[in-house]
């Protein structure tokens, strides 16, 4: 692994080790809904996501992560920090 992986890694680690309360049924079908369309206007402009963007964003689905801690993830993943 480079450095630049190795930094994405250790970002999107000390993101990932988060605690919430459950989020409700409802809430988890937006947040799935909204994952889904993100995904589709990807993949319209001819983009795909990699598995650990997916990994991140089943965690925020199943409510693992917040809104912003998503964000944070994704872009520490994408990015490197």
């Amino acid at each position: 692994m480079d450095e630049l992986q190795s930094r994405r890694a250790g970002a999107v680690n000390a993101i990932l080790k988060s605690d919430h309360p459950a989020i409700d049924d409802r809430e988890r079908a937006a947040r799935q809904k909204a994952i889904d369309s993100a995904r589709a206007s990807i993949e319209l402009e001819g983009f795909t996501l990699s598995h650990e963007v997916e990994a991140i964003s089943r965690r925020y689905i199943a409510g693992e992560l917040t809104g912003d801690e998503h964000v944070a993830a994704i872009r520490a993943a994408v990015l490197g920090g």
